[in-house]
């Protein structure tokens, strides 16, 4: 079965790209598509970073992903449209021809696509991602009473990404918190995860497919040598395995497939459905 990345980009949740995007993508039997959100993409530096995951995706899968997008303000659209990828993007298709139609400017106000006929089902999803994006990288870690899940692992090993799309998707709490050289030194639990050790939840990776993810951030560095990354990935999952926490290898999957087995495994209510 022939296998292609999508991209669902947005300056917001990514819910619009991905509703529209996956109506389009149910027409075409016979293919599977391996989907991937980047939502909250609000500012230059942020698209380019967008791109970057795009072109490394065409290159390793040696074929241009399909590209959703729902950016609203024209110098986001026209730097992630640089990308090599099959740029879709709903905004540009119709505001063109709407504004000379209506003889009016569109005014490129993000966050007016969503409607809210649902205000309970929204304000989850709402209130879950923001807690995700409060709680990521372990800058906040009061709340984690609020967590149904607290993901932990190594740099780079897709805890917030999949932090993200269960809030988005599933209107799940979850945190995440990055082990560091000093508790693999400790062979401890950080203090702030000593508490909700019933919610841990770890991710791993093989070191190959990390230091490739760590070299497009930071090339030719420390933090993206493979010596570096195989002593990360091996101390974390001493720590992991020391500590009775369940954990999932990430290397071959996808954000919806981790956060799927995430779900099961721990037995995680939903409370949205996609």
């Amino acid at each position: 079965m022939n296998r292609r990345t999508v991209f669902f980009v947005s300056d917001q949740t990514g819910v619009t790209a991905e509703t529209m995007g996956h109506s389009l993508l149910t027409q075409f039997d016979g293919l599977e598509f391996r989907q991937v959100t980047l939502p909250f993409i609000a500012t230059i530096d942020k698209a380019e970073e967008a791109v970057r995951k795009i072109n490394a995706t065409a290159a390793a899968d040696g074929m241009r992903p399909v590209v959703f997008s729902t950016l609203v303000k024209g110098d986001l659209r026209a730097t992630v449209k640089r990308s090599n990828g099959l740029f879709l993007d709903f905004f540009d298709a119709f505001l063109g021809p709407l504004e000379g139609e209506l003889a009016v400017k569109s005014s490129e106000r993000a966050g007016r696509a969503h409607g809210i006929a649902d205000q309970l089902v929204y304000s989850t999803r709402i209130e879950a991602t923001n807690f995700a994006l409060a709680a990521d990288d372990g800058s906040i870690t009061t709340d984690y009473d609020r967590a149904d899940v607290v993901l932990v692992g190594v740099s780079r090993s897709g805890k917030t990404p999949t932090c993200v799309y269960m809030a988005m998707q599933y209107g799940v709490f979850a945190a995440n918190y990055p082990f560091t050289e000093d508790d693999f030194e400790s062979k401890q639990l950080p203090a702030a995860l000593r508490a909700c050790t019933a919610k841990l939840f770890g991710l791993t990776i093989a070191p190959n497919r990390l230091q490739q993810i760590r070299n497009e951030r930071r090339p030719g560095s420390r933090y993206s040598s493979i010596a570096q990354c195989e002593f990360e990935v091996r101390s974390a999952e001493n720590l992991l395995h020391r500590h009775g926490i369940p954990s999932l290898d990430t290397t071959e999957c996808s954000i919806e497939e981790i956060a799927s087995r995430i779900i099961e495994r721990k037995g995680i209510e939903r409370r949205l459905r996609p």
